[in-house]
């Protein structure tokens, strides 16, 4: 188990205490920029190219500089969340926003980019602790620093962290979840990466509970299921959720070719205990799938502008220029939008994938 020290720990308190201090004599506002005069104080360092949200100073920032290019990567994916962010919880109040990977997006220099953390309600993090170079092979011990200090940082802003670990050995599904729950965050070990099944251990299911979800912090355990292949149908896959007691599953929109209806997702939002759940929607936003309803057949031939390569890494997932308008008006912004059909199925968030496409873009 990797714990912080003592004196990190106070040391890091301290640190954030003096900041508070600079900000209330110095009458800076929440979104303006502190500058912090100790670079030891930092754990890891970046260039961010100047963006119009400035950050507040904080402990830990992304670990890679950005190159000098035209276009900011980074603030573009933070404005596309943001965006979204607005458009959803607009339309429904308490509406959870959870991107996936590329934490590291919301710091810059010295500190945290207020307008991209008030916008999301928790992060998701893949490979914590197993599947970062192998599936159920440990991640290396540097990376695994590096992702709990960004996390950690989600957590101090009053974020939900949940961590998605690739492991399928019992002695390595029990420590994934026992050391995600040292450090405070909701974890579920996957012993799939295609992410098609619920998986046999633990059983009960970790902080097992009859109460009752109505928040991301509220909950103490999720399944990750975006998959149905394995299910010989839509009533199969809606009935072994349903007889779960996860307090939030994570599914895909669709069943199939098929969206989930809102009667779909009402059956499926309470545990086999009685109790609610919040049930949140996977939609990727970094790449295009050629297996979504918005996909045209001859795109194959020509393609719009905004549509790049296929992904060597998933067949059929195309990389995207996703701060085009007209991504984004497939992904939100309007009646025929896809974020438009999620808040019409009634989900009660959504788990926004590629995050970290910008690192693509960046390279």
């Amino acid at each position: 188990m990797n714990k912080e020290p003592e004196t990190r720990k106070r040391f890091i308190a301290a640190m954030l205490g003096f900041i508070f201090i600079v900000m209330l004599f110095s009458g800076c506002t929440p979104n303006q920029y502190i500058e912090y005069s100790n670079p030891e104080f930092l754990s890891y360092s970046t260039a961010d190219p100047a963006s119009s949200t400035n950050p507040i100073a904080d402990p830990v920032t992304a670990p890679e500089p950005e190159p000098t290019t035209d276009m900011n990567y980074r603030h573009e994916m933070r404005q596309f969340v943001q965006g979204i962010s607005a458009y959803m919880k607009g339309r429904k109040p308490g509406f959870a926003v959870i991107p996936q990977n590329g934490e590291h997006i919301a710091f810059g220099e010295t500190g945290v980019f207020r307008e991209y953390m008030d916008a999301v309600d928790g992060i998701g993090r893949e490979d914590f602790l197993y599947g970062y170079e192998d599936d159920n092979a440990a991640t290396p011990e540097e990376d695994r620093e590096f992702m709990r200090d960004s996390m950690n940082i989600y957590r101090e802003y009053g974020k939900s962290v949940l961590v998605i670990d690739y492991c399928s050995s019992p002695a390595k599904v029990r420590d994934s979840y026992d050391t995600n729950q040292e450090y405070g965050f909701i974890s579920f070990a996957a012993d799939c990466r295609e992410l098609n099944n619920i998986p046999d251990m633990p059983q009960p299911v970790i902080n097992e509970n009859a109460d009752d979800i109505r928040q991301i912090s509220d909950a103490k355990n999720f399944l990750y299921i975006i998959n149905p292949e394995s299910f010989s149908s839509k009533s199969d896959f809606l009935d072994a959720i349903g007889g779960t007691n996860y307090d939030l599953v994570i599914v895909d929109l669709f069943f199939e070719d098929t969206p989930l209806s809102a009667s779909d997702i009402a059956r499926i939002k309470v545990k086999e205990n009685g109790a609610e759940r919040l049930v949140v929607c996977y939609m990727s936003i970094g790449e295009a799938e050629d297996y979504r309803y918005y996909w045209q057949d001859d795109w194959a031939e020509s393609s719009p502008a905004w549509l790049g390569g296929e992904n060597p890494d998933w067949e059929g997932n195309y990389n995207v220029k996703y701060w085009d308008p007209k991504w984004q008006g497939i992904i939100y912004g309007n009646d025929r939008s896809y974020a438009k059909m999620i808040l019409d199925a009634g989900f009660d968030g959504v788990y926004l994938d590629l995050i970290d496409a910008f690192e693509y873009y960046e390279q």
